[in-house]
């Protein structure tokens, strides 16, 4: 597994269709709707917080990708085979992937939790037994984030 450093800045995203994850691991992508985006993109790595539609993996963590960039498109860019979508016309970010890493330890939500995305550092990710641990206190984010920008916290 490629290196996760203690100070690695660390998106978790919702997924909810195992169709997301196939196109993670094979194309190197992940979308998300410009609308409901997070802070920032600019992270060292994305992980996968899977909804109950992943059967036995719902509810934990258990892969996560480098990320490499991202860019905005149109959803219709990037599913072709959805051209008549609600949303087709919607912008979204385009985040590149490296190749998705699987945990030698998933990490579980003891009970279900509702979010979108949050943040994480590297060495709480590693050391995480529980969802709720990957929770950074709300200063250390606010500083983490403003790193990422190339601001002084």
């Amino acid at each position: 597994m490629t290196e996760i450093h203690p100070d690695d800045l660390i998106l978790v995203a919702v997924m909810t269709d195992p169709r997301d994850l196939e196109i993670a691991r094979v194309l190197g992508w992940y979308r998300i709707p410009v609308a409901f985006a997070p802070k920032t993109l600019r992270v060292d790595w994305i992980a996968f917080y899977l909804t109950s539609a992943f059967g036995d993996e719902k509810w934990s963590i258990r892969y996560l990708a480098r990320v490499k960039g991202h860019e905005l498109v149109r959803r219709r860019e990037l599913l072709r085979d959805e051209p008549d979508h609600l949303r087709a016309n919607e912008p979204y970010f385009k985040v590149q992937l490296g190749p998705l890493v699987q945990l030698t330890k998933p990490i579980p939500s003891r009970r279900w939790r509702r979010f979108t995305f949050l943040y994480t550092t590297g060495e709480r990710l590693v050391r995480a037994h529980e969802i709720r641990d990957l929770r950074v206190p709300p200063s250390r984010t606010r500083d983490l984030l403003l790193r990422e920008r190339g601001t002084k916290a």
